[in-house]
């Protein structure tokens, strides 16, 4: 029984999403349904957590808004989401980031995961440029 709930759950789930992971900043695009009429509002914030799997996998994204923290849940497979944006990645070492609800100010910043790798870049920029100029 359980191999045909999930071979149903395969063909809901969404093929198109980014790789997401905690202390990520996102926008995610929420379908909102106002009477007849249906809208796109984004709503950007890091993710704390992700839990759970297959259909049932779901983030907790936490935004600031007028020096109140707001944090809800999204369902990734949701047809209500209709996108996820990776603005940056965030360079955590725990799964769960509730300490975030107590910092305030700067200290609410999250290192980002590219941090200290700019020689690669150059690296890059260079090798590319002298092969270009082959």
């Amino acid at each position: 029984m359980s191999h045909l709930i999930a071979e149903i759950e395969k063909t809901q789930l969404k093929q198109n999403l980014p790789p997401l992971s905690v202390g990520d900043t996102v926008d995610v695009h929420v379908r909102i349904v106002e009477g007849s009429k249906e809208r796109i509002q984004v709503f950007s914030g890091v993710i704390l957590k992700m839990q759970g799997s297959g259909l049932n996998r779901s983030v907790t994204v936490r935004r600031i808004v007028a020096n109140e923290g707001v944090e809800r849940i999204f369902k990734i497979h949701s047809p209500k989401v209709a996108d996820f944006q990776v603005k940056r990645h965030g360079h955590v070492r725990r799964s769960k980031l509730y300490y975030l609800r107590e910092r305030v100010g700067k200290k609410r910043r999250l290192r980002d995961r590219r941090r200290g790798l700019a020689h690669l870049d150059k690296a890059q920029t260079t090798t590319s440029s002298a092969v270009s100029a082959d």
